[in-house]
């Protein structure tokens, strides 16, 4: 640690005050985004959300995200170098705790895309992954990165939900294909999950299939099940406008979405529809006025579950990947490459996905999501 700059890590008073908290590895994201300094923010602005947390990247960059949001006149934040996780329980407030990782990239420029940016992201996440999945951490929160960045790389994934099914795969010695996972959007008002992810449109219209959207029902339903307490209220959109209006407008909610729900339902899993998708996330929608219909939405593909959940406050939302059998959270935003290194970028959602992420893993055992 850099103990010109901060109180020795080995603190064993602090530790013992952070004991209980699940320790959570944040993953620095892309160098070239907001990434890093939004990490940095919310251990400046949110220590009491951050205790249990460390970083896993490289100092310089993180170095670099502290400086940039640095106030006028005041030092910035000072970096606290880990020698292993559980350092992190010990290091003091508003500093940043650092793990570093062998073989990063130092800083690279702001706001375009790097092949060796893409790489620093991914191999951060591929660090904490195999570190929760031998029980040495509880989770993992990663920061944004960048897609384009990661096939630069030549990393042949397009994006955390499936290089973190691999590494779940690979650990538990299984093909990928029997790690099924899904995406969930979560916050305060709605969620949603997701049939397909990051495909072609074209794509995720062939993957609305009866079997897929039954899968999603199913690994929606055990995975609020097990946060609630008690079988979540699932709501299914349809695909095509108004639900197919009876087959007028296609003919996927009788033929896959409308049999799948049926086939949940002798399951015992309380799912309705199909709903005009224009319409049921409204219905799912809580407030404090009036309680949504339902606690998820199922939505057929990636923009009809996000742009919901994004309008009503990208702050506020939470990425979750169901599925798994480890906890990882992250913000519902992207590198924001526009505007990283101004030091404005807004670090709430980053502060939620860890909150999200520390009621994940004190959840009974399963990698299932906690209500938001």
């Amino acid at each position: 640690m850099e103990r010109s700059a901060t109180p020795s890590v080995s603190n064993p008073d602090r530790a013992a005050f952070n004991e209980g908290l699940p320790l959570l590895a944040i993953t620095q994201g892309d160098p070239a985004g907001i990434g890093p300094e939004i990490v940095a923010k919310a251990f400046r602005d949110a220590p009491e959300a951050m205790r249990g947390c460390f970083v896993a990247g490289e100092v310089e960059t993180l170095r670099r995200a502290a400086r940039c949001i640095a106030r006028p006149g005041e030092p910035s934040l000072p970096l606290a170098l880990l020698e292993s996780p559980q350092e992190a329980h010990a290091a003091p407030p508003r500093c940043l705790p650092v793990l570093p990782l062998p073989g990063l990239p130092g800083p690279v420029p702001f706001g375009a895309v790097h092949a060796q940016a893409g790489q620093a992201a991914a191999d951060c996440v591929v660090w904490a992954a195999r570190a929760a999945l031998r029980g040495e951490i509880a989770g993992l929160v990663t920061a944004p990165l960048h897609k384009e960045a990661l096939s630069a790389a030549g990393v042949h994934f397009p994006g955390h939900t499936e290089l973190l099914q691999a590494e779940a795969a690979r650990h538990a010695g299984v093909p990928v294909a029997g790690m099924p996972v899904r995406m969930m959007l979560a916050s305060d008002e709605l969620r949603t999950v997701l049939v397909s992810i990051h495909v072609a449109l074209r794509d995720a219209i062939d993957a609305v299939t009866q079997q897929n959207v039954l899968r999603t029902l199913e690994i929606t339903h055990a995975a609020l099940r097990r946060s609630l307490g008690r079988d979540p209220r699932i709501g299914v959109a349809g695909l095509n406008p108004h639900a197919g209006e009876g087959g007028l407008f296609g003919r996927e909610e009788i033929e896959a979405i409308a049999p799948a729900i049926a086939a949940a339902r002798v399951r015992g899993i309380d799912a309705h529809g199909p709903f005009a998708p224009d319409t049921v996330f409204m219905r799912a929608r809580s407030t404090p006025q009036r309680a949504g219909e339902f606690d998820v939405v199922l939505a057929m593909y990636h923009d009809q579950g996000l742009i919901p959940v994004k309008y009503l406050g990208v702050d506020k939302g939470v990425n979750v990947t169901l599925g798994l059998p480890l906890v990882r959270t992250s913000p519902d935003h992207g590198t924001a490459f526009d505007i990283a290194g101004q030091g404005i970028a807004d670090a709430s959602s980053l502060v939620e996905a860890v909150r999200m992420a520390r009621r994940l893993a004190a959840a009974p055992a399963g990698p299932a999501p906690l209500s938001a």
